[in-house]
């Protein structure tokens, strides 16, 4: 994993290099085709759309780069909040590596994710998926396996139950699914992919999750932030109707040598950019700027951002 970090601090460095105000500035995202690099894109155009001047800068995944903010070389990114709590404290995939200098500039909207099949397959249920093939592996995004091990753990299943399809990424995992080489495969609603799926093969289902007391807390010994969430049926892919699916929180982070009147504009832009986030992508419609100061564990809001939060008398 040092050896990809390595290299995507150096793409990121090489389309850095010339930023000579604090007024440019750049933001992590996942490849195309992915939930963050779709989230990264509408806080791009709200950021600038309030004069930020930012710029998306696509790696494969937030394991990659959530370093890479965090040692400075790229201002902001966008990511899941296990993954920055992990960074933080050096624990998980991070192990020996922690990343004190992250800083959260805000909470936004829950990411929503679901195990998508095809909806002629006859697959209705989790525990459907039992012996048959599955992607699986995510060498180059860490936090997948943990969070099918959380959805799998709701139907008294592992990963051991299911004929592992081996792939670097949800996209390539969503890739494998439209060859034929896998039954289902792990997605955020919303994200374009999913519509690529849904329109490749004729139709996806999600699979949805019980809401119950005891399925949350077998989410929760391998995703701690996990919720579960509903969904209005006929409003996104693969929900025919309201059901409820697996969710957790997502933020827009920095490293704490970030001038505190650019985190304070990034905060701001997010606050009053709802209708342009949403714009760009639909489930920002989701998002509600009063609950921008949100618990964050063990991460830390950075002084910009509290700034502004105290000024719009945010919690």
């Amino acid at each position: 994993m040092r050896l990809r970090i390595a290299m995507a601090a150096a793409a990121f460095g090489l389309a850095f290099a010339g930023t000579a105000s604090a007024q440019n500035v750049g933001i992590a995202t996942s490849n195309p085709g992915s939930l963050f690099h779709n989230i990264g894109t509408a806080v791009a155009n709200a950021a600038n759309q309030a004069g930020l001047n930012a710029t998306i800068q696509p790696a494969t995944s937030p394991n990659q780069y959530i370093p890479f903010v965090a040692s400075g070389g790229i201002e902001f990114g966008v990511a899941n909040l296990q993954e920055v709590a992990y960074a933080v404290e050096g624990k998980e995939w991070f192990e020996g590596n922690a990343n004190p200098d992250l800083r959260i500039v805000a909470t936004i909207m829950p990411l929503r994710e679901a195990i998508f099949v095809r909806a002629d397959s006859g697959i209705r249920t989790i525990a459907d998926l039992k012996g048959k093939p599955m992607v699986d592996g995510y060498t180059a995004q860490n936090t997948i396996l943990p969070q099918l091990d959380a959805m799998y753990a709701t139907a008294g299943m592992t990963r051991d139950d299911v004929e592992p399809v081996n792939v670097p990424s949800v996209v390539a995992g969503a890739d494998a699914f439209m060859a034929g080489d896998s039954v289902g495969f792990i997605f955020a609603h919303g994200a374009g992919k999913v519509r690529e799926a849904d329109a490749a093969v004729g139709g996806i289902y999600a699979i949805p999750i019980e809401p119950s007391e005891k399925n949350l807390e077998l989410a929760r010994q391998f995703w701690p932030v996990a919720f579960f969430t509903e969904i209005e049926g006929g409003t996104t892919p693969g929900v025919p109707e309201t059901a409820s699916f697996f969710a957790y929180p997502q933020v827009v982070f920095t490293n704490a040598n970030v001038p505190d009147d650019v985190v304070y504009q990034m905060a701001k832009a997010l606050y009053e950019g709802k209708e342009t986030m949403a714009s760009s992508f639909p489930p920002f419609k989701q998002f509600d700027p009063a609950d921008m100061a949100s618990d964050i564990g063990v991460a830390q809001y950075h002084p910009g951002a509290l700034k502004f939060f105290k000024e719009e008398g945010l919690n």
